[in-house]
């Protein structure tokens, strides 16, 4: 394979250790028995989906974690430190060096974490223009408070905390819109999450170090699969 080229278009990744994994299907599993009760039949109108197609929407979404879809990358020179040894006079001496290794870091969208969020917020805009103004403004606040709580970790990419979007989004959405928060809590949340932890970041992939940086993936799908649970409390309540 040439330097330029990319890899296969699917790259199959596991972002997540297995406590949670297991944490994120129970709250699925919790979704799906909520979906059977009667009382979130309403709270599921309320967001545009029937409960079975939010249920596959929720699914799709943490099976697609796994799955990478390559863009471009980048290439970048990485400090590393090395011991020298120098013999002298039948003695040894370890100098430390520093080195420059040469990192391909890959740029890619994950699936599940970008490409199905983006895709559902973008129906629930078309479908419910009468909340675009508040899920534009909220999103821009969620976006801002992300990026604020981000953080880029050498050797692995953004990582932001798990509860932190789905919260901001979830409190954006009733102060703009208390009397239906669902859509703009989804719409804000997912949007917030890629553009403040993400793509705001992204002018740093150069120098990250990483392998591979996955926007939706890695440290911010998690923000973004609890926005969907998020969204069907909220529908339940409101």
């Amino acid at each position: 394979m040439e330097d330029d080229e990319l890899p296969p278009v699917w790259v199959h990744r596991s972002h997540h250790g297995r406590f949670l994994l297991a944490f994120l299907a129970m709250l699925l599993l919790a979704a799906v028995i909520l979906i059977f009760l009667e009382a979130s039949e309403f709270a599921f109108e309320k967001i545009g989906f029937t409960p079975f197609e939010f249920a596959m929407i929720l699914l799709l979404t943490l099976v697609g974690s796994g799955i990478d879809i390559p863009i471009y990358k980048v290439k970048s020179l990485v400090p590393i430190v090395q011991e020298q040894e120098i013999r002298a006079y039948w003695v040894t001496y370890r100098m430390p060096r520093r080195v420059f290794r040469e990192v391909t870091t890959i740029i890619a969208v994950n699936l599940g974490g970008a490409v199905i969020p983006a895709s559902v917020s973008i129906y629930l805009l078309a479908t419910h223009p009468g909340s675009l103004l508040a899920a534009l403004v909220a999103t821009v606040v969620t976006s801002a408070l992300v990026h604020l709580v981000s953080r880029r970790v050498p050797g692995v990419g953004i990582v932001a905390p798990s509860f932190v979007p789905p919260l901001f989004a979830a409190v954006a959405a009733y102060l703009l819109m208390p009397t239906s928060p669902a859509i703009v809590a989804y719409v804000s949340g997912t949007l917030g999450t890629l553009i403040g932890a993400d793509l705001t970041n992204l002018r740093h992939a150069d120098n990250s170090g990483a392998h591979m940086e996955s926007i939706g993936g890695a440290g911010t799908f998690d923000g973004v699969f609890l926005t969907g649970i998020m969204a069907v409390i909220l529908a339940a309540i409101f």
